[in-house]
């Protein structure tokens, strides 16, 4: 069984050595509905992490209703896709996109470190405090900063579709208090159908973390079934983030 604690920071790492290559238009995110490739050139680049040999594939395909999309397929694997961006949230930051999911899996449980997988997630990674951290918190990060030689970004939302937690629950990942846990879709409900998520990360920061979100620094999707052993499918639409 492979365990995710590097994963936390191997996010962390990219978004701290990756610079932006494109402008920043009125959404930052790139859209994958416009792509002639996953690439770097373009965008996105694949985040793998230390220790995980098996990675997840991502690719551009045609859905007969949202037009080209990315398919992700985990099995027993884990890696993303990620995008960095440079953005202060102010009072409200609207992050919206739409997925589809082929199956949850069935050893998957938020609140274990056995269980933390995912068939879809978006992960959204914040700009470090280094004031409002602890002395072992900057200790680490100073730790490795000085091995990469880069400054790592802060806390993270990821926003799930849980097998176990219920819609609307707000957990601790298991390997890291850093990064909350947000289910917006749960179980085998909607499985198979394509659903809309909207949500504000400056509400969802102030109730998950009980503080005002610093700049936001980065944006992943990842479809990961390496703790529990597992396979699931997911397709994702464009990912937008905008003002109210």
């Amino acid at each position: 069984m492979t365990v995710h604690y590097w994963q936390p920071i191997a996010v962390l790492l990219f978004l701290a050595v990756y610079t932006s290559a494109w402008g920043q238009p009125s959404n930052p995110i790139p859209p994958f509905s416009e792509l002639p490739a996953l690439t770097t050139e373009h965008g996105w680049e694949p985040l793998e992490f230390p220790g995980i040999g098996r990675h997840s594939q991502y690719e551009l395909v045609s859905d007969p209703d949202q037009g080209q999309v990315v398919q992700a397929r985990a099995d027993n694997s884990a890696s993303g896709l990620i995008t960095r961006v440079s953005l202060e949230p102010g009072d409200s930051l609207i992050l919206r996109w739409r997925w589809k999911v082929g199956n949850t899996l069935e050893k998957g449980d938020a609140r274990r470190k056995s269980g933390d997988d995912y068939p879809a997630r978006i992960y959204v990674a914040f700009e470090f405090e280094p004031e409002k951290a602890g002395w072992f918190e900057r200790a680490k990060r100073k730790t490795v900063s000085a091995l990469f030689g880069e400054e790592l970004p802060g806390k993270a939302l990821n926003y799930i579709w849980a097998n176990r937690l219920p819609q609307g629950d707000i957990v601790a990942n298991p390997f890291t208090d850093d990064t909350m846990m947000i289910a917006v879709n749960s179980g085998e409900e909607e499985l198979g159908q394509w659903v809309t998520i909207e949500r504000d990360i400056v509400a969802d920061y102030r109730e998950a973390f009980g503080d005002n979100p610093p700049p936001l620094v980065g944006v992943a999707i990842m479809s990961d079934a390496d703790n529990t052993g597992g396979a699931a499918t997911a397709w994702y639409g464009d990912i937008s983030l905008g003002r109210r």
